[in-house]
């Protein structure tokens, strides 16, 4: 692919972003750019379906406490806004590379950028609250719903917007600043989010095996059934959450993070257009993981799409 002599910000002071709207990375990858943007209006749409029907469920669903219904309700929020919003203008912007419309191109890069680096943030901000919630409700144990309110909650993911949209509108003074805001904030979420769940998994298990021994102590021929298996598949669970996001923020990082060490290249703008549909992807994807991961919601969701399944279903008969 072209190699064009610009690495990092080079001698001419030229930037990455500065270079998005020309043609020096995209003249000869632009089946490549229609392809991924083909993607991202399929993962448009999932994003829009899933996560509607997320928040549909979320509102009928009563037994989960209400900063942690608000939490979730956030989430699905910034996702949905993911798939309306930032997905839409991403393709905007690809297309008007091919079709060579820098007006467009320009105001596409810059408002796919800020509208996708504000929602990105909160979606994983929330992610990582949701990890602390969840462990303050072990630690807390009757204080929990003391500690943790609706009001404070509320304060929480207000303040999420407002540092991550105020951090985005810095990117038209300086984009350093917003980058370097984002790369910490990802790697200090995942991180904070890893260690929360391994100390959650940790801690239930040391209870269960002292619960164990305690009633064998007390009732030495008594046999506790112990759900060997359904105890590894939350671990698992658990687990496969992580991957998931450490798979769709993490290439991303690391793309940002080779764009001062290397040379600029089509190759080099192709992955970064391909890490940012993967980050995109997990917009997509969350839905399916809220089914897996958190009962409740599975079956609200299928109470909720039941109805019309079979009303697809009778119509199909009847033809």
């Amino acid at each position: 692919m072209e190699m064009i002599n610009h690495t990092g910000y080079g001698k001419d002071n030229t930037s990455f972003e500065e270079l998005r709207c020309s043609t020096d990375f995209t003249s000869d990858i632009h089946k490549h750019l229609i392809s991924l943007s083909a993607v991202n209006i399929f993962l448009s749409i999932a994003a829009v379906l899933g996560n509607t029907l997320i928040f549909v469920a979320l509102r009928r669903e009563s037994s989960l406490h209400p900063p942690s219904k608000l939490l979730f309700h956030n989430l699905a929020t910034t996702d949905l806004c993911v798939g309306l919003v930032a997905e839409p203008l991403n393709v905007a912007y690809w297309m008007s590379l091919v079709y060579e419309d820098w007006d467009v191109c320009r105001f596409s890069a810059i408002a796919s950028f800020m509208a996708g680096y504000v929602l990105a943030s909160v979606s994983i901000l929330t992610l990582t609250a949701i990890s602390v919630d969840r462990l303050l409700a072990l630690l807390l144990g009757l204080r929990y719903k003391q500690v943790v309110t609706l009001k404070r909650t509320y304060a929480v993911v207000t303040t999420f917007w407002l540092v991550s949209c105020v951090v985005a509108l810095l990117y038209l003074a300086s984009h350093r600043i917003t980058v370097w805001y984002g790369r910490i904030t990802i790697v200090f979420c995942l991180t904070i989010t890893a260690v929360s769940y391994t100390y959650i998994f940790l801690k239930l298990r040391r209870r269960q095996t002292e619960v164990y021994k305690r009633v064998q102590e007390a009732h030495p021929k008594l046999t506790v059934p112990l759900d060997i298996g359904r105890y590894r598949k939350a671990v698992h669970s658990a687990v496969w959450v992580q991957l998931t996001m450490a798979l769709c923020y993490l290439p991303y990082l690391v793309v940002m993070a080779l764009r001062n060490n290397i040379t600029m290249s089509s190759s080099y703008f192709l992955a970064w257009a391909a890490s940012v549909s993967l980050v995109y992807f997990n917009s997509s994807l969350n839905p399916f993981l809220y089914c897996w991961k958190i009962a409740e919601v599975r079956q609200v969701v299928k109470e909720t799409i039941r109805p019309a399944l079979c009303c697809v279903c009778s119509f199909i008969n009847v033809d």
